[in-house]
């Protein structure tokens, strides 16, 4: 059995989702959820289904190796950011090269890097009166939004949309693909 890490920072619908598809699929398990908000609703979530929830500050994250040894500890197949707001350590992303996985709720290049993030992504695609937007799944460097692309899929926007709207279409679009995604990153799934 495969197995997942998550990191996320907000309520969590996302993991909730991944941690219940991999739940019925019975081909990969969620192990743990791990937060840098000690208030964010995706350790209740995490709680809920019978997950391991930790939450760790920026120290433990950047300047020791407490992360790290849980995370070696873990030894996941596949660490995913689901919502999650802190630039990834490099350290970490060395010891699981090609392993650490991102959702943006955009199309990358586009909307992307430190800020762009939630409903300030939504807003800027609105702003700028963008015909389309969509989610993009790709691996995680130690930069913003800049690793390789694994998956993309788009929404139109039309004129009376507003970032509520297009947030709402992007959830739908994340919901649907990314659970399959991880899937086939895991080598769980060939569908072409």
């Amino acid at each position: 059995m495969k197995r997942i890490v998550i990191f996320a920072s907000g309520s969590g619908t996302n993991a909730e989702n991944i941690i219940k598809y991999f739940h019925e699929q019975n081909i990969a398990e969620v192990t743990h959820v791990f937060s840098n908000n000690l208030h964010a609703k995706v350790l209740k979530r995490a709680h809920d289904l019978k997950v391991k929830a930790l939450h760790f500050d920026a120290d433990s994250f950047y300047n020791t190796n407490d992360v790290l040894n849980i995370l070696k500890d873990a030894n996941p197949d596949l660490i995913v950011l689901a919502g999650f707001l802190w630039i990834f350590p490099k350290k970490i992303i060395d010891v699981f090269p090609n392993k650490v996985i991102n959702i943006h709720p955009a199309l990358l290049p586009k909307y992307g890097g430190k800020g762009m993030y939630g409903r300030h992504v939504h807003e800027a695609v609105v702003r700028n009166q963008e015909k389309e937007s969509g989610i993009t799944i790709h691996y995680v460097n130690e930069h913003y939004d800049e690793g390789a692309i694994i998956f993309q899929a788009k929404t139109a926007i039309h004129k009376e949309d507003s970032a509520e709207d297009v947030a709402k279409a992007i959830h739908e679009l994340e919901y649907k693909y990314f659970p399959a995604v991880i899937e086939k990153v895991l080598g769980l799934r060939d569908d072409g």
